[in-house]
């Protein structure tokens, strides 16, 4: 049963550097997903408030057999619940519905930098982690400048970016950031929601290693040092996404996929999302 290796946060702490992602799956979905991706070895799960798939995700972590503290589990607050208070308790119902007594990783889901209370929002995190109920604190699409913000009126560093990364769209700037403020960079839609693996070059790296499109990217990924979460509620594909340690890229495939980044978005940009 492959697993995956772990990174280290500056926090002390450490995250699996593959788990499984739950965007837009069911509860009944996330249950099925979870439960057979901690059967194939994952221990890591990323979900969201805004996924409303938490209850599922709870259950199936609390059902697997796997011992709690085995599985690292992120959530993350909505824009809509952002400033102290709010975020308070949009946890609490976070924490509620997944059924646990702690998160590992609690995250900003956006910046919402028209609201202008992301600061707000991150100071309740410290406050979070200070209570013991959140192991770890960080953040998802963050541009620097809005890290720079944090940085400047914040007291703690977020130990994570979570981002959309993928051949597209390569995120050097902001993995740079990262990388000099001891932040790790996590990659969402890593696979760009599945578009990138009809690229032609692609397959033909698959197919010199005898392997899927999906899995040259994801080991792309953790070439770079990415975290990286790619989403599935199927099985076979669950399984195939953790099986990419048994093979490597040389530096003329990681050059072919250098060569695709194009700047292209799936999602929006931070700074249009209020």
């Amino acid at each position: 049963m492959p697993f995956s290796p772990l990174v280290s946060l500056s926090d002390g702490r450490a995250i699996p550097q593959l788990g499984l992602g739950v965007y837009k799956a069911s509860d009944a979905e996330a249950f099925h997903a979870v439960s057979t991706a901690l059967d194939a070895g994952y221990r890591h799960v990323d979900t969201a408030s805004f996924y409303e798939n938490e209850r599922g995700v709870g259950e199936a972590v609390r059902s697997s057999g796997v011992a709690r503290h085995e599985v690292f589990v992120t959530s993350k607050v909505w824009q809509d619940d952002h400033g102290y208070d709010e975020t308070r308790r949009a946890f609490d119902r976070s924490l509620d519905k997944l059924g646990f007594d702690y998160l590992d990783l609690y995250l900003i889901h956006w910046p919402a930098p028209k609201q202008d209370r992301y600061v707000e929002t991150w100071r309740a995190l410290e406050s979070l982690k200070a209570d013991g109920v959140v192991r770890s604190i960080g953040v998802s699409n963050f541009h620097p400048h809005h890290l720079e913000r944090l940085e400047a009126e914040g007291t703690q560093t977020p130990v994570i970016n979570q981002v959309e990364l993928h051949p597209w769209l390569q995120q050097q700037a902001t993995r740079a950031y990262d990388a000099d403020h001891d932040i790790v960079t996590e990659a969402w839609s890593p696979l760009a929601r599945g578009r990138i693996l009809e690229d032609d070059g692609l397959a033909e790296l698959a197919a010199k290693h005898g392997v899927s499109p999906a899995q040259i990217v994801l080991r792309w990924h953790l070439d770079l040092g990415n975290v990286v979460i790619p989403k599935s509620i199927t099985p076979e594909r669950i399984r195939q996404n953790i099986d990419v340690f048994d093979f490597s890229l040389d530096d003329d495939d990681r050059a072919r996929i250098a060569a695709l980044d194009s700047g292209l978005r799936t999602g929006k940009d931070p700074d249009d999302l209020g």
